[in-house]
């Protein structure tokens, strides 16, 4: 093995010894950058060991799938994720990087405007780019993201305008359940089939539905008693599954 490389176990880590050994230099913006590019990194750890030395982190080209770790770096306010596996971000960032103003997340796996919610905690958050990611198809995706990240200035590498901030006030004003739908609900997807309590309630009321219509059409007497009397014990009659008068109620049955 090469002196100072890293052993089979350490693979995929973000170690003291990688942040040690990266390099670290002033970019273009005159922000101090560690660069962790292209490490095969899996998650975030161990920053602590930077000491809150640097303005910018790269961890561009890894393979980090969710966006938490961090330990208290008030100096940072540039994070370049693009190109990884991000599929959630995390909770109460605000709290470890309060003074982030720039989070690149382009190319990774976010699919939900849901998965976005937690951005809208950093209170300094002005440039955000999340091209390449499939949450950018979502319905008022945009629109959600100035909604929710007030001091947003630039997203997707566009300029914010205030004609957009002013169309996501309306429109979650008119419709603010947009949002608390959003932090539930893959949108555009139906809501999950009712269990338990609520799918037997919805079954019973289906076959309720479904006795009334028969009880109207019923030719006699006698088949409007023996319909009532299913009605009041909740028992669906076979003969009524058999002829097909409830085809629904038949597949629930069966189910």
């Amino acid at each position: 093995m090469a002196a100072g490389s890293l052993g089979p176990r350490l693979a995929g880590r973000l170690t003291a010894e990688l942040i040690l050994r990266s390099p670290q230099y002033m970019n273009c913006v005159k922000d101090y950058e560690i660069d962790l590019r292209g490490s095969k990194i899996n998650s975030i750890e161990n920053l602590g060991a930077t000491q809150n030395q640097f303005d910018s982190i790269d961890l561009s080209d890894n393979n980090i799938i969710i966006l938490e770790g961090f330990p208290k770096l008030p100096r940072l306010k540039t994070l370049l994720l693009n190109n990884n596996r991000i599929t959630r971000i995390g909770r109460h960032l605000q709290e470890s990087i309060p003074n982030l103003t720039h989070l690149i997340l382009t190319n990774n796996r976010l699919k939900h405007l849901a998965d976005l919610e937690p951005l809208s905690t950093l209170p300094k958050l002005q440039h955000l780019s999340l091209l390449d990611n499939e949450v950018t198809k979502a319905k008022h995706y945009r629109l959600y993201l100035i909604h929710q990240c007030k001091h947003l200035k630039v997203l997707d590498f566009r300029k914010v305008k205030q004609k957009e901030r002013q169309e996501a006030e309306n429109l979650f004003a008119a419709e603010p359940d947009l949002v608390t739908a959003n932090r539930t609900f893959e949108p555009g997807a139906h809501a999950p089939a009712a269990d338990g309590y609520q799918g037997k309630r919805a079954k019973a009321q289906s076959r309720s539905c479904h006795l009334l219509a028969a009880i109207a059409n019923a030719a006699t007497l006698e088949e409007v008693a023996r319909l009532e009397e299913a009605l009041r014990t909740g028992h669906m009659p076979s003969q009524l599954l058999e002829n097909g008068v409830n085809g629904d109620a038949a597949a629930m049955e069966e189910g």
